[in-house]
């Protein structure tokens, strides 16, 4: 079968592999688009411990072909979208079985933009920080994959205002589409130092940390809370005042939709099935601005590395 893989010169390479075997509780999907994201380019500069060369790719739709030990072979034939470890820039992927939802109706490049951004979004607005109507919410990359998901489910949530920000004016006009009631670049997030400057929010949500994050708490009004999920601007620290968070009611929450993925995926499916219905109903939208065929996967990657991207894009596998 074709392939992409990431070779050890940290390039993307159209190659034939081996058709991969469904193991215990997976499916074998024939790959129709694959969505292409950030974590892409984390994997070519090294920040996941793979072998090479891999084949990266961790968002796939399209239809099972194979179903492995334990799981109902009633899949088989049934148009899906799924998330994976890994080896959805392939013609066929495995993944698993309890990572596989139903896409039956859904446009494919719709189904493989879906990806882990929207329920990651899901999750960050309905069960990590549970926006409540009328409540104030602050998001960072605000032109992003979760970003752009995030106000939408928000806005559903019944938020009263929502502010993103965003790198430059360029992504603010991008993320205007999505419902923000204002946007501001970050030079213009000030780090304030008093907690009473600028305004405030009952929920921030973070995936970029160090001084971002020690800002976003002093933003928080009385009984806000934080939620990390993510490390944008590297390994700084942000050290929190414990005691002061109790005082003031504020809380800070984490969020690895990676680690739930594989530590509990009850938990994660359940918020994904929640976030893909409404996708098919909808009420929220994920925006694919580019499509790119398999040997164009190098130059995809580079782009949303450099900035350059806006927007979902997806890899066309099927011809």
């Amino acid at each position: 079968m074709k392939a992409v893989v990431l070779d050890t010169d940290d390039r993307f390479r159209l190659t034939e592999l081996d058709r991969p075997v469904p193991g215990p509780g997976e499916v074998a999907i024939a790959v129709g688009y694959a969505g292409i994201q950030w974590g892409d380019v984390l994997v070519r500069r090294g920040h996941f411990p793979v072998s090479r060369p891999f084949v990266a790719g961790f968002e796939a739709a399209g239809q099972v072909v194979g179903v492995g030990p334990g799981v109902d072979e009633a899949l088989l034939g049934r148009a899906v979208t799924a998330l994976t470890g890994g080896g959805a820039f392939a013609e066929v992927v495995t993944a698993p079985a309890a990572l596989t939802f139903d896409a039956e109706g859904l446009d494919p490049r719709t189904a493989a933009a879906f990806g882990w951004a929207t329920p990651t979004a899901y999750d960050l607005i309905h069960t990590v920080t549970r926006v409540r109507p009328g409540e104030r919410v602050l998001v960072h990359a605000a032109a992003g994959g979760v970003g752009t998901m995030a106000v939408q489910f928000a806005r559903a949530a019944g938020a009263g205002r929502i502010v993103g920000v965003v790198g430059d004016a360029e992504r603010a006009a991008y993320a205007a589409r999505f419902g923000y009631d204002d946007l501001v670049t970050r030079a213009e997030f000030a780090d304030v130092s008093d907690g009473r400057a600028g305004e405030v929010f009952d929920v921030v949500l973070d995936p970029v940390g160090g001084p971002t994050r020690l800002a976003g708490l002093l933003r928080l009004a009385p009984h806000g809370r934080l939620a990390m999920y993510g490390a944008l601007a590297g390994s700084a620290p942000a050290l929190l005042d414990s005691d002061e968070l109790l005082m003031s009611g504020r809380s800070a929450l984490s969020y690895n939709s990676d680690l739930l993925s594989r530590t509990h995926p009850e938990r994660f499916a359940d918020g994904a099935r929640r976030a893909l219905l409404a996708v098919v109903e909808g009420s929220v939208r994920p925006d694919v601005t580019a499509e790119y065929e398999m040997a164009d996967l190098d130059e995809a990657v580079s782009r949303l590395a450099s900035g350059k991207t806006l927007g979902k894009s997806v890899l066309r596998i099927a011809p």
